[in-house]
């Protein structure tokens, strides 16, 4: 009988289970009530008057009350406050108690089965057969009977075992425990992995030519082979050199985003004639580049040259170092024969393996004394960025002599030089702060007179000829910047350029009206169907839809 009083036991174990269970609940739902009873009577004390009050019980008990007739109250932000806290409670209470009711349910089930389990062993020991064959005789013991019983307890026995080692995993912390690590462990390798996949299939989808993108250029130049005569060059104009007007710098290879940066200046401006541009592109997309302003030109009498970048012959491997190194076997290799190895090892470093760093046009702008030799001054632009005011201003800050007037990047710990620099190399760690604030390119004033007096360019050379190796700093054209102007950057105001809208879908939009130039920074790029859509409209509104080119490449702006 020692096996039902054990049973038994089991038994008492269940209902001391669901007795601490009820009483749990009990505890929880006198605690939410107490809570709900609180808050009630705050909410009645603080407004006594009940004319546009209206207290509601019914399932969950909430309180209605017409805020608008409360814009004069002081207490309204408390009473916000700890309506929200109890609808919060409201909410945690239900997620707790269907778990509870889930839990009951479950222990209610297993200790049916226990019960059973132990009526079972009970029952087998009161039967007929066995009790007068094995308990209540005074002769020899029946073997056959004996054999029949023992073979009817080892099953019970077996199915004991296994229903006590599956309630015991419910039971036991520690096993609890690991299985948690175990699952945590194996969540962490699948987020990883994900990760990885989700970085390599966005930098694809960010750095391909988009389809309509590609046919809009293909178009542009069919145009111009049909009908040559319609696009001769112009001769140069003397605005291009005269350094009383206002003068851009845009370096792409993207045909619909220079003329949204364009469109976006000349809108914005007060004397869009005293406006010039001077935009450089790659070979490939140099005819398609000015038929679009052939066929689109720019409005208000503002001005543009547009140029190849191989017709600046001074830029060659012998003048420029990170020409040199770009045409090296050893860089392609980097870029290329080692990319889908790195892109599941690294994900952090993929936007530095990017092949957009092997293109000129990213590092022409170290060159802008030698390209404009007649000009003072220059507001470079990136071809992701939109042009929201006038910025005729900023020709009219000082610069201290400096050379490079920016918006810093940097909050708290983060953008700082320590994140673009190799701080482990002794030549950075002698130079430079680690702990300086970064800035960014995008929109750049450049005092071209100050950078010819500290010889910039040639700094520029001496740390990129240090850094063939890549030791100094990874790929890209911003760790080059911060070495070069270091110590001749203006800090601007920045409400003058506001990053993120490629990468962060939290700018507020209060932030992004101050701007005066907005920048799509980030692989989101506005142009991609993985452009962020509800800052997509601030880009193409300044797309010029009249252009019969776009409807027939499908570009869905």
């Amino acid at each position: 009988m020692a096996v039902a009083v054990r049973g038994g036991r089991i038994g008492s174990g269940g209902g001391s289970v669901l007795r601490s269970f009820f009483s749990y609940r009990i505890f929880v739902s006198a605690m939410f009530t107490l809570l709900f009873l609180a808050t009630l009577s705050v909410l009645l004390s603080s407004h006594p008057s009940h004319k546009d009050a209206v207290v509601e019980t019914a399932g969950n008990a909430h309180v209605r009350r017409s805020f608008l007739a409360w814009q004069s109250d002081p207490v309204k932000t408390r009473l916000e406050l700890i309506h929200n806290q109890a609808n919060n409670h409201i909410a945690l209470v239900n997620a707790y108690a269907t778990y509870a009711r889930k839990l009951k349910l479950e222990i209610s089930k297993q200790l049916k089965m226990f019960d059973d389990l132990a009526k079972n062993f009970s029952d087998l020991q009161l039967k007929q057969t066995y009790r007068t064959a094995l308990f209540e005789t005074d002769g020899a013991v029946d073997e056959d009977v004996l054999r029949q019983f023992e073979k009817e307890v080892k099953d019970k026995v077996k199915i004991a075992r296994s229903m006590i080692a599956e309630a015991k995993e419910s039971y036991d912390n520690q096993l609890k425990i690991q299985k948690l690590k175990d699952t945590i462990f194996a969540v962490n390798e699948l987020l990883l992995k994900a990760k990885k996949n989700g970085a390599f299939t966005s930098l694809i989808s960010a750095k391909s030519t988009p389809k309509s993108l590609h046919c809009l250029a293909m178009r542009l130049l069919e145009e111009r082979i049909a009908h040559p005569e319609k696009y001769k060059d112009d001769k140069p104009k003397p605005e291009f050199e005269d350094p009383t007007l206002y003068h851009y710098a845009l370096f792409s290879d993207n045909v619909i985003a220079i003329s949204v940066v364009v469109n976006s200046v000349v809108k914005n401006a007060e004397e869009p004639w005293k406006h010039v541009f001077h935009v450089v592109t790659d070979r490939m997309n140099f005819a398609a580049t000015k038929v679009w302003f052939k066929m689109r030109p720019i409005q208000g009498g503002a001005h543009i040259e547009i140029n190849a970048v191989d017709n600046f012959k001074f830029l060659n491997s012998s003048y420029a170092p990170v020409l040199r190194q770009l045409e090296s076997a050893n860089l392609r290799k980097f870029y290329f024969e080692t990319m889908a190895e790195n892109a599941t090892k690294d994900v952090s470093n993929m936007k530095f393996r990017n092949p957009k760093y092997l293109s000129k046009l990213n590092h022409l702008r170290f060159y802008l004394p030698e390209l404009y030799p007649k000009l003072h001054k220059i507001l470079f632009l990136d071809d992701d960025v939109v042009v929201q005011k006038d910025l005729t201003a900023l020709w009219k800050i000082d610069m201290d002599g400096k050379v490079n007037g920016a918006v810093n990047t940097c909050f708290g710990p983060f953008h700082r030089l320590s994140e673009y620099l190799n701080f482990s190399h002794p030549l950075i760690k002698e130079k430079f702060n680690p702990r300086s604030c970064a800035w960014a390119f995008g929109m750049n004033m450049f005092d071209l007179d100050a950078w010819r007096q500290e010889k910039c360019t040639e700094q520029y050379h001496y740390w990129q000829n240090l850094n063939e190796d890549r030791t100094l700093w990874k790929l890209g054209t911003l760790p080059a910047g911060l070495i070069t102007f270091y110590s001749t950057t203006k800090s601007l105001d920045k409400a003058w350029h506001v990053l993120g809208l490629g990468i962060n879908p939290s700018i507020s939009m209060e932030e992004i009206d101050k701007a005066a130039v907005i920048h799509f920074s980030g692989d989101m790029k506005p142009w991609l169907d993985i452009a962020m859509n509800h800052y997509k409209h601030l880009w193409t509104k300044y797309i010029d839809n009249e252009m019969e080119f776009l409807q027939m490449c499908n570009f869905g702006m």
